[in-house]
């Protein structure tokens, strides 16, 4: 994750809930309905998931994981990667018929963009565009097309609870070069999907195999132990939870009723490959298609 070897991250608090400004109040009514859909169209295939993954930040894992999934999602150059590390998981996902997304995060390497930063939303807007035509035009020059963007860490959580975060967001996406066509990546119920929504921007709900919920539907701080599902097993029944069940159950032992179109196994879980494969076993054991979410 273009850390100097050996070098430490920064524990990891995206999810930790530092202080926001306050949601709407649209926002808060559809959080506490997680299963409400977007005002536009919900982009998942009927009878089938998409399986994504956050690819090119140097864990090790792209080429383990990159069969296993239908999208990745890129860093390219805010929290991790770099032109090189871009071009070499494009090629990637192309080999694999993977659908190509742009994973911008914080512009902070030394803290993986999982720590919020307080930046103009001029500033924000501008990062995200850069790092989205940096992807853009990579793929471009190698035959592919990018059809989605996801945000990253910290700038993630803050979109999907900060109206306003989520403006900056959209606007830098927009900005990029096809922006406006390119598919939001958004947690359900959440401010971006909300603001994408409103302006005709076209979203995919996602939910997290790998990762813990709290009781109001959004993910356990990484600084709490058993935040971060490794084994494999206890990422099926989440994923298959999911599929079956419309929802997951949280740490609290409420059931969240949460429609997605994409679920996603992050590429540094630790054991993130036996996850993956393990998911796609019980998908196809349970006879779940998994394909891209329209684009």
């Amino acid at each position: 994750m273009d850390r100097p070897p050996g070098a430490a991250r920064s524990e990891d608090p995206d999810a930790a809930h530092p202080p926001h400004p306050q949601p709407t109040v649209a926002f808060e009514r559809c959080r506490a309905i997680r299963a409400c859909r977007p005002l536009v169209n919900v982009l998942g295939v009927a009878g089938s998931i998409d399986f994504n993954s956050d690819l090119g930040e140097g864990a090790g894992t792209d080429a383990a994981i990159m069969p296993l999934i239908t999208s990745a999602n890129i860093a390219c150059g805010g929290h991790a990667g770099n032109e090189n590390t871009m071009r070499t998981t494009v090629e990637l996902a192309m080999r694999n018929e993977v659908a190509i997304g742009a994973h911008p995060g914080y512009p902070d390497r030394e803290r993986f963009g999982r720590v919020p930063m307080d930046i103009p939303a001029r500033e924000l807007i501008d990062s995200i565009q850069r790092q989205v035509d940096s992807l853009v035009a990579i793929a471009s020059r190698m035959g592919a097309r990018v059809t989605h963007v996801k945000a990253h860490g910290a700038l993630y959580n803050q979109g999907e609870r900060d109206a306003t975060t989520a403006r900056s967001i959209i606007f830098g996406i927009q900005a990029a070069t096809g922006g406006h066509d390119l598919v939001i990546v958004a947690p359900p119920g959440s401010a971006m999907v909300e603001e994408a929504t409103a302006i005709g921007m076209k979203v995919a709900r996602e939910g997290f195999v790998d990762r813990a919920y709290e009781g109001d539907g959004t993910l356990r701080s990484r600084l709490i132990a058993g935040s971060v599902l490794t084994d494999p097993a206890d990422a099926v029944r989440q994923a298959l939870s999911f599929i079956k069940n419309g929802g997951v159950t949280a740490v609290d032992g409420t059931f969240l009723k949460i429609a997605v179109d994409t679920l996603c196994v992050h590429g540094d879980t630790p054991g993130a490959p036996e996850i993956a494969r393990a998911v796609r076993d019980a998908f196809a054991k349970a006879k779940v298609k998994v394909t891209r979410f329209r684009s």
